[in-house]
């Protein structure tokens, strides 16, 4: 137990064009990364000929992987030379402190120590909202200065099952929307969006925000 606690381990998230989450996997197992999850999502893109052609919604996969905090800090810069997160529209890369987490083999990290991708700090915000309110979601953000979101579908095992996360349902028709933000606009974005969606009345969702250690791709 004494051994298990002097691990740190960080959640990489990685969002990437339809097709690409299966290579970033593999990449990432090459440098030691023993596995993942990859989600289907779509991202938002703002141009006036992609809304021309009704091409603004872009499908999107997330790759959710976690690995100890010294295997981090090599993985994701490998991952950003491989796949030039640093390019327009090839992607984003971030990881953010897990506190703890079950199923693969009992560990508890320790607290966050903020942010070493660069100068700039990043917050993650998540909001899960009914089917069909994430544009809603995404506009609030946007007119408090979100540049970009990604929107995931939350899917149960079953129809007539529920998942619970901060004791809400979480079912086929939930919307769950990512947005990456500066830390100066976290305040205002998440500000925006409770009041837009109305989350803070019971059942009209729930924004949880987390810590971000290392990001690239956000320009």
């Amino acid at each position: 137990m004494a051994q298990n606690a002097e691990r740190k381990y960080e959640l990489i998230c990685v969002v990437v064009n339809f097709g690409i989450g299966s290579k970033v996997l593999r990449a990432a197992k090459e440098h030691g990364v023993t596995g993942g999850t990859v989600l289907l999502g779509r991202g938002t893109v703002k141009s006036h000929l992609l809304e021309l052609l009704g091409l603004t919604d872009v499908r999107k996969e997330i790759v959710l992987m976690i690995a100890e905090s010294h295997m981090v800090e090599k993985v994701l810069p490998a991952l950003n030379r491989q796949f030039g997160f640093a390019k327009p529209n090839h992607g984003i890369a971030f990881s953010a402190d897990v506190v703890g987490f079950f199923g693969a083999r009992d560990c508890l990290a320790y607290k966050s120590r903020g942010s070493t991708g660069g100068d700039e700090m990043y917050k993650a915000i998540f909001t899960v909202v009914d089917r069909g309110k994430a544009q809603a979601v995404i506009d609030a953000a946007t007119a408090a200065g979100s540049r970009g979101a990604t929107v995931i579908n939350a899917r149960g095992s079953g129809i007539h099952e529920q998942k619970v996360l901060f004791s809400m349902p979480v079912e086929p028709e939930k919307d769950i929307v990512l947005i990456l933000a500066q830390e100066s606009l976290v305040e205002p974005i998440s500000a925006a969006v409770r009041k837009a969606l109305k989350i803070d009345e019971p059942g009209m969702g729930i924004l949880f925000i987390l810590d971000i250690n290392q990001t690239f791709g956000l320009l």
